[in-house]
């Protein structure tokens, strides 16, 4: 394997315990990758390269190279850096609610949805100051330390309000990649926009030639003229709130069934409902027959 595909080697670098050591020749790889993230904001990942952040150092790209083996590295380690923004408001947000890993029910110190939808927001806010941050995830992509700081802080919120853990990773996922895709979608639009020097409005506004055809469809006429394209919804708002409520809908769920169990009435052992039939009284056949010789015991003229 390349040593510029090697995980373990991308692992080693966003775990090292010093980004910031400078060597005596006055290069480090936490200089290299403040200049990437500065690059990448002002010209995207595609304006991007080991050369540009060298020209940017004063160094040739080969002294980069002694510090990180190659692009792909490069990207992973300033993915990893600009998410620390978000952890400093994660970490702001969580003392302010009492410390989300410490209690945690984040549903009962202010709100399991709040939370979340606070944590989206840092998410929404990060890709919409690094624009280029959404098109850059992928499925291998190896996490740094910001990144998996980000990640618990998500987990944090979902904690303690009845969720299953395979649950919670995916609740968790849904959300995030819902802002991903929203940020793509923003980012590309930002994108076309600059290097045509021509509004998403302008662009779509001198269609003429297309909605002449459109008169064809009644249902997307029908929303046309009823000015459902004058003031669109905001996709971010909108899709974020849908989300949020979807996933409500799955607390309660588990909330009902939970308040639908039923302890037994001998012992006090919790039971799951019954899925069908009468409610069960008893957790066991034993159980039963202690309570049928209890009250046989305790009915008049059985002394």
């Amino acid at each position: 394997m390349a040593v510029e595909e090697d995980p373990d080697r991308t692992v080693e670098l966003l775990w090292r315990e010093s980004r910031d050591a400078t060597p005596r020749q006055g290069l480090s790889v936490g200089a290299i990758v403040r200049a990437a993230v500065e690059i990448a904001d002002a010209d995207g990942i595609e304006g991007l390269s080991m050369r540009r952040v060298g020209e940017r150092l004063g160094f040739t790209s080969m002294s980069l190279y002694r510090h990180i083996p190659g692009k792909k590295q490069l990207v992973d380690l300033i993915c990893d850096a600009v998410t620390g923004e978000a952890v400093i408001g994660d970490a702001v947000t969580s003392s302010a609610g009492g410390g989300l890993a410490a209690g945690i029910s984040a549903g009962t110190s202010y709100g399991w949805r709040e939370a979340l939808e606070g944590w989206a927001r840092r998410c929404w806010a990060l890709c919409r100051r690094h624009p280029w941050l959404a098109g850059v995830r992928g499925t291998r992509n190896v996490p740094g330390p910001n990144s998996v700081a980000h990640f618990e802080c998500a987990l944090s919120t979902v904690a303690g309000i009845g969720l299953k853990p395979s649950e919670m990773v995916a609740v968790v996922g849904l959300v995030g990649r819902f802002v991903d895709s929203e940020a793509a979608r923003a980012a590309e639009i930002a994108t076309v926009e600059r290097h045509t020097g021509v509004s998403e409005e302008e662009w779509w506004g001198a269609r003429d030639s297309l909605y002449e055809k459109l008169h064809l469809y009644p249902t997307l006429t029908h929303i046309w003229e009823a000015g459902g394209y004058d003031e669109p919804e905001d996709s971010f708002e909108f899709g974020l709130r849908r989300v949020l409520d979807g996933i409500e809908a799955l607390v309660r769920d588990r909330d009902v069934k939970r308040d639908e169990s039923a302890s037994c009435a001998m012992c006090g052992t919790s039971m799951d409902r019954a899925e069908s039939g009468r409610p069960r009284a008893y957790c066991s056949r034993a159980c039963q027959q202690r309570a049928y010789r209890k009250r046989h015991r305790s009915a008049p003229g059985t002394g």
